[in-house]
């Protein structure tokens, strides 16, 4: 794989889309209560502006990917950067609640095409001795999409209209635009392939019935009838992808990647860290507000300490990862994470601003080493026809991974405090003794860094088998020298 000229520029340009991307995915939720004034609509409703963006994204990620490795990755990104601009647009004109959530969905379908092809291009355009530091790079852009999302939502509604919320988009998706135009190369798009509708379709529900049962059923509780239901669907459709990808000659995704164990391992220690990460985000904002009595700008700011740090440190580890590889650097970085956890559960109503910062910068620095050495063991470890549909399969791991630890850590943590209280609560969790919210709390972080510590040992694991096979496949090189001799 050959250097482009133009490597860091074509970062640039896909780090506007990947910035835009996650800020966007964040921004709107500082202003649901807004819009539910200025719409004149209710909370049940406005909450599917964020629902329909979250859900879109995740559910057509792979099968953008895998279109871009069929007619090409630029044509694709640039393609959805442009319908992502021009929602934005049609978002901030929206006239009812309806048309926004409408347009919040080709927003989402614009994002899809640009977050399943940002990585792959960044790994066409580097070096493998520069993939981790351009990688640590692009997740430290996520990293700040993710801090600057309800910072910058908050600043626009106090000065302007809701609608600048997506007017802002509108000037680095042009930038963004003309800087791809310019400096993405074009990449040979495979011939004589046919895209696979039948495995996106079932894909495509499968996605969307586990999605949909997750979030809902934190409305309606696990229990509910429908999300059995729909949880069932889910497993059926999943499985009947399966089936389909075995039977088509141009399948959507490769099931023969999956028999790389390695591959099996970066991907599940991946889902495994982001459902940790999303179950931090749910549970500290309580801890700070309702738990220790902060205001909500003093919140903010304490949470963003998290994601800072992680940017910071993505590049630096990335870096670091191109040098001495990428498994023992992103190993290092699940060990930090796991003491982030366990610092996290010893969290109390008498822990200062200091000690709290200190519990919390562990579990930031643990994130951000190991993202990025991880993403680039996934990214170079498949063929580059295979670069695309990986690319939207890391993303699509990190929406799923999300989705499902908002759902599964604050019932984690609901199912905690009552079990210290010895019973439901009236009112619900956040009316319960603070005693005993701390107490479920701590419980909850102790579980997190038990399901992190299982993704250390995972990773470990595949770090001794990359270490074996090397060595084999030096000794095997070695034979075959002393033969030609």
């Amino acid at each position: 794989m050959t250097t482009h000229p133009h490597k860091w520029r074509i970062l640039t340009a896909v780090g506007m889309g990947i910035f835009l991307a996650t800020i966007d995915g964040s921004i709107v939720n500082v202003a649901l209560p807004t819009l539910v004034r200025e719409l004149h609509t209710n909370f049940a409703t406005v909450q599917w502006i964020p629902l329909a963006y979250l859900l879109t994204l995740s559910t057509v990620l792979l099968s953008m990917g895998r279109l871009g490795d069929m007619i090409g990755k630029k044509r694709v990104y640039v393609s959805g950067f442009v319908l992502f601009t021009l929602s934005s647009m049609l978002c901030g004109l929206a006239p009812g609640v309806y048309w926004l959530i409408g347009f919040r969905v080709l927003q989402a379908i614009g994002a899809a095409m640009t977050q399943a092809l940002g990585i792959a291009i960044v790994t066409e355009a580097f070096p493998p001795a520069e993939r981790g530091k351009a990688l640590g790079v692009a997740g430290g852009l996520v990293s700040l999409g993710v801090v600057a999302g309800p910072t910058l939502g908050g600043l626009i509604l106090d000065a302007f209209s809701w609608r600048w919320i997506f007017f802002v988009n509108l000037p680095i998706g042009i930038l963004g635009i003309l800087m791809t135009l310019r400096y993405v190369p074009h990449t040979t798009a495979v011939r004589a392939q046919r895209f696979d509708y039948a495995g996106a379709a079932v894909l495509f529900g499968g996605l969307l019935a586990l999605l949909l049962a997750l979030t809902l059923g934190q409305q309606w509780g696990f229990a509910d009838r429908r999300i059995w239901l729909l949880s069932g669907m889910a497993a059926l459709l999943l499985v009947g992808f399966i089936i389909t990808e075995q039977r088509v000659t141009q399948p959507m995704i490769n099931l023969n990647l999956f028999r790389n164990e390695l591959f099996n391992i970066n991907l599940l220690t991946g889902l495994l860290t982001f459902i940790a990460v999303a179950g931090v985000f749910v549970l500290l904002p309580f801890y700070l507000e309702n738990m220790m009595g902060y205001g909500p700008r003093q919140v903010g700011l304490l949470i963003a300490a998290v994601p800072v740090l992680m940017g910071i440190t993505a590049p630096i580890s990335g870096a670091l990862s191109d040098r001495y590889g990428t498994r023992p650097i992103a190993t290092i970085g699940l060990a930090v994470l796991v003491a982030g956890y366990l610092a996290m559960s010893r969290l109390t109503l008498a822990t200062s601003l200091p000690v709290y910062v200190l519990a919390v910068l562990p579990f930031g620095a643990g994130m951000g080493i190991f993202q990025s050495p991880n993403n680039s063991a996934v990214m170079g470890s498949v063929p580059p026809p295979q670069l695309g549909v990986t690319s939207g399969l890391l993303a699509m791991t990190r929406n799923l991974g999300q989705t499902v630890g908002i759902a599964t850590m604050g019932t984690i943590w609901a199912g905690r405090v009552m079990a210290h209280v010895g019973g439901a609560v009236s009112g619900g969790v956040t009316a319960a003794p603070i005693t005993a919210q701390i107490a479920g709390l701590q419980d909850t972080f102790r579980i997190i860094a038990a399901l992190v510590s299982a993704a250390f040992f995972l990773s470990a694991y595949g770090m001794v088998k990359a270490g074996r096979e090397g060595r084999r496949k030096k000794e095997e090189g070695r034979e075959v020298k002393d033969e030609v001799v």
